[in-house]
């Protein structure tokens, strides 16, 4: 194997990635679309299938907003649950909560009132 055949080989492989790249980003968004019937999407399938270079570029000049908005979309979901799984695992309530809780324990009588004091003064200072 000399240089030129090792940089063809280099230089298909790079295509190949990016083709499975694209491709997959498209199948991914078929399947995201709500707006498409299903028959669009088998449609699309197909052509994939049979003429995929022609159907892919096709796609993503024809859906490109689409895909971005539904790509943003995707991601803030998936932002907003990372975030909320995060607060759920801190347990980290605001000191207003805390301090209500803290209330409704004393007026139970199941802490006492330098328990609640500790608490509302350590609340005040993470906040």
């Amino acid at each position: 194997m000399n240089f030129g055949q090792f940089l063809q080989i280099l230089f298909i492989t790079f295509f190949m990635i990016c083709y499975l790249m694209v491709l997959f980003t498209v199948v991914g968004d078929l399947f995201r679309n709500h707006n498409s019937s299903g028959w669009a999407k088998a449609g699309w399938i197909i052509g994939l299938i049979f003429i995929p270079f022609l159907t892919l570029l096709a796609y993503v000049i024809v859906n490109h907003k689409g895909m971005a908005e539904r790509q943003n979309a995707s991601a803030k979901a998936m932002e907003s649950a990372q975030a909320e799984y995060v607060k759920k695992l801190a347990g980290t309530a605001s000191p207003a909560d805390t301090i209500q809780t803290a209330s409704n324990l004393l007026a139970a009588g199941s802490i006492s009132q330098a328990e609640f004091d500790q608490i509302k003064a350590k609340a005040l200072a993470s906040a």
